[in-house]
């Protein structure tokens, strides 16, 4: 019985050995076959370039600057190969001098470590002229690599900054939105940049490599090139761009350009900055300058800047008074002022303006038109027509993070602040002051609504790739609407034409056109002051903000000019001349033929 219980387990203990060799040589084949691959075949990501961006006329407005960035081999700081890292950094520094020792070693320690068999980028961008002199002796460094490694740049710099964007360094949470980015190291931070930025910044390639035993590269297997190179051609003509720059020097606000339809031809924000100044890391200096200036350069004021919108919104309210509870031939004696309350409504012309109807109270600007026609419609309809009409709500347009304003109603007032709504507040709304908010693209939309009969979406992009971007327009008025609309539009058209126009007498410009003015305030008045301070005699920054938003032709509406200059004061004197000299570009450009 011992022996046959001996030869039992003899007999066991031989058959789990050879069950174990099996699988050790045969079942496991796959898993070491695949180890064994990974430890020779390497697959490395091919970082792909990104797109350039051209205005309607194939001009460049940001590319790609040809140079190069330098990796170097890890573990040069190990025991076994002391001094290596050194004489490495000797080399490099002797052959590129302008190259900063510090910020190489920071680079260098900051990825080096035990895990990692991948070169360290330790320089990240050499120009194409700095490096040719020396890329064959640098070339022979076995330790170094020189990687092609292009750099955003924007040739005219600061023009046109906060619709174009810029790209910058990656951080860590847009890293983690999108992984890509750990590849490229760079992405689009503002404007149609970061809009656009999945499609320009392309997709990777990849390459299959044979490596030996110290990770370098023996045989080059296969490669699948990177999707890169997309071109993003924009409605945008720099030169127009240019020129209005030219005119908005030392002052703060907005100009946009933009086709009735929505194609937008030029777009500003003034202050603008140099956008190179950001692709490789701006300084604390230039930082701190940009962030504390009064004027705000960082903010893109055509979608995030929000301005009460003065006398400009008359003609969206004349529209809804007399297609809802005011007679289109009703008017008003205006006395330059109106009691409510205890408190006193006054009309910006201090001996009033007598009789006034509706084409005449747009014209000349009355408040107390609008003051008395407010009681009568209430604030309801008014937000409600407002909304309608695009406001307190995105225009759509091809920018990142768009705000949208407030059009301030009862609704509005109880869910923000849980208080009641008083009928003071519905006097203030119906002249663009108290909450009432805008962004000049907002506006723009509005009055290219007023020009066509049309709520076009305003659109920076003509063509992304082979796909051509339409217009996009939305019928918002109802029937009574369309029908009293010209009344709107020939009250506008007597602004600027008529002797008694609000913009007439600062205009010069050679085609016809129909607009509105607007002076917004940015400081109270207080009530028992009668004789008000004019606007040139007041400390800058608390001067009214200028509004002058047009469209033209007149018979034949097909581009609409909004200029709006911080605490400029009143919209004709401090914008006619830029508004007019727009239009007369738009001729020589051909735009507008007569």
């Amino acid at each position: 019985m011992k022996i046959k219980f001996i030869l039992f387990l003899f007999i066991l203990t031989w058959l789990a050995l050879i069950v174990r060799v099996f699988f050790l040589s045969v079942e496991s084949n796959t898993y070491y076959e695949k180890l064994s691959y990974d430890n020779t075949i390497k697959i490395e990501k091919i970082a792909p370039v990104r797109g350039e961006i051209v205005d309607f006329k194939n001009r460049p407005i940001a590319i790609n600057k040809l140079g190069f960035k330098i990796q170097l081999a890890p573990h040069l700081r190990s025991k076994k190969n002391i001094g290596q890292f050194e004489a490495e950094i000797d080399n490099l520094i002797k052959l590129l001098p302008q190259l900063d020792r510090e910020k190489i070693t920071k680079n260098y320690i900051k990825m080096d470590s035990y895990y990692n068999h991948n070169y360290i980028d330790i320089v990240g961008f050499v120009s194409y002229e700095e490096i040719m002199p020396v890329y064959s002796m640098l070339n022979l460094r076995e330790n170094l690599k020189i990687v092609s490694s292009p750099k955003r740049y924007y040739p005219y710099d600061g023009i046109g900054a906060h619709s174009i964007g810029y790209v910058s360094r990656a951080n860590k949470k847009d890293i983690k939105d999108n992984k890509l980015l750990e590849l490229i190291g760079y992405t689009g931070k503002t404007g149609v940049e970061k809009y656009y930025n999945t499609y320009l910044q392309g997709l990777s390639g990849e390459r299959e490599i044979k490596v030996n035993a110290n990770n370098k590269e023996v045989e080059e297997l296969s490669i699948t090139p990177a999707k890169e190179d997309r071109k993003l051609t924009l409605n945008i003509d720099i030169e127009l761009q240019k020129y209005i720059s030219s005119m908005f020097d030392k002052k703060a606000g907005a100009v946009i350009v933009m086709s009735v339809d929505g194609a937008i031809l030029s777009a500003s924000s003034f202050p603008e900055y140099d956008l190179n100044t950001f692709v490789s890391g701006v300084s604390y200096d230039t930082w701190n300058k940009l962030s504390n200036s009064l004027d705000k350069p960082f903010t893109n004021k055509l979608t995030h800047g929000l301005y009460p919108p003065g006398s400009i919104i008359k003609t969206g309210l004349g529209l809804v008074y007399i297609t809802t509870d005011v007679n289109q031939h009703w008017s008003v004696n205006c006395r330059s002022s109106m009691p409510l309350g205890k408190r006193i409504f006054r009309c910006w012309k201090k001996g009033g303006h007598g009789k006034t109807g509706l084409k005449k109270a747009i014209r000349e600007s009355c408040d107390d038109y609008f003051y008395k026609g407010s009681i009568q419609v209430g604030i309801k309809k008014m937000s409600e027509g407002l909304i309608r009409y695009g406001l307190g709500r995105k225009t759509g347009v091809d920018l990142p993070n768009e705000f949208i304003g407030t059009v301030p109603s009862r609704e509005w007032k109880r869910k923000k602040y849980n208080q009641p709504w008083y009928i003071g507040e519905t006097v203030n709304t119906s002249i663009g002051q108290g909450d009432f908010l805008v962004t000049p693209m907002q506006m723009a939309q509005f009055t290219a609504l007023m020009a066509t009969s049309k709520l076009p979406r305003p659109y920076f992009a003509k063509q992304v790739g082979d796909i051509e971007i339409l217009p996009e327009t939305q019928d918002v008025l109802n029937d009574d609407e369309l029908k009293k609309l010209p009344i709107i539009q020939k009250a506008m058209y007597e602004v600027c034409n008529y002797p008694s126009g609000t913009a007439t007498n600062y205009l010069s410009s050679k085609v016809t056109i129909a607009g509105k003015t607007g002076t917004a305030q940015v400081v109270g008045i207080l009530q028992d002051i009668e004789d008000r301070e004019l606007e040139h005699e007041m400390e800058y920054y608390t001067r009214s903000h200028a509004w002058f938003s047009t469209y033209g032709p007149y018979k034949n509406p097909q581009y609409v000019v909004l200029v709006l200059v911080e605490h400029g004061g009143h919209g004709g004197a401090a914008a006619g001349k830029i508004v007019s000299n727009i239009y007369n570009k738009l001729l020589e450009l051909e735009y507008i033929k007569k």
